[in-house]
This record gives C-alpha cells, structure tokens and sequence, in this order.
C-alpha cells in the first residue's frame, strides 16, 4: 500500500485551498459559472481543450467541497445546471487576482514555457 512520505496538513490554508482547487481544470470551470455558463455541455464547449469527462469529474469535486450546487430538471431531455454557493463566490475576487497576476506576468511566463518546449 502506498504512503506518502509528507504527510498532509490539514492546518496549513495553502494546502487546504490547493485540495479544494487542485486540478487543471477547476478554477476555469468556477469562472464559466460565474460568467452563467452552467450547463456541463457549455462548460466543455468554454473549456475547449478540456474532455468533457474530465469537466464532469471536476464538476463532482467541486460538488463535494460545496463550491457548486447540481440542479437537475426532471425534462426530457434532463437539463443539468450548476450554480455558484456563498463559498464559490467568495473564490471570485480570488480568481481575479490570479488572473490579473497571470496577465501582467504573461510574456516572462510564455518564454519560460518556450524554453521547457525547446528543451524537451
């Protein structure tokens, strides 16, 4: 059975948020509901390099952690939506952060990535 060798912090905030919003695709996911993208269909059609499995498998975590609510229409076809709780609002200004951070680092971040191309 497997161990880790560094054990998990359950009291360290930086872990806790990294849990929760670990995953490649969840942050993007989080700003397509906000921006009322909330069907699974149109989420994998915002996130076009993501597979809709993985979407719908981060759409779960997200589910579990409490960050999104599942509303289900018992319609032919059923319609599924996920709407944004208190606690995945209150990751928004969060997410603006980051994404302003990401945008003024943009061209430092993208020769840093042309360079791991290259040496691959």
């Amino acid at each position: 059975m497997y161990t880790r060798k560094i054990a998990d912090d359950p009291d360290c905030g930086l872990f806790l948020a990294m849990k929760v919003l670990g995953g490649k695709w969840k942050c993007c996911i989080l700003d397509a509901i906000s921006r009322d993208i909330t069907r699974p269909s149109e989420i994998a059609r915002y996130i076009s390099d993501a597979s809709v499995r993985v979407i719908e498998m981060q759409l779960a975590e997200l589910l579990f952690y409490g960050l999104v609510e599942k509303y289900t229409e018992d319609l032919y076809p059923k319609r599924t939506e996920y709407k944004l709780t208190g606690l995945g609002e209150s990751l928004l200004p969060i997410l603006a952060q980051i994404d302003r951070w990401g945008l003024e680092n943009a061209q430092v971040i993208r020769e840093r990535i042309t360079e791991l191309e290259e040496d691959k």
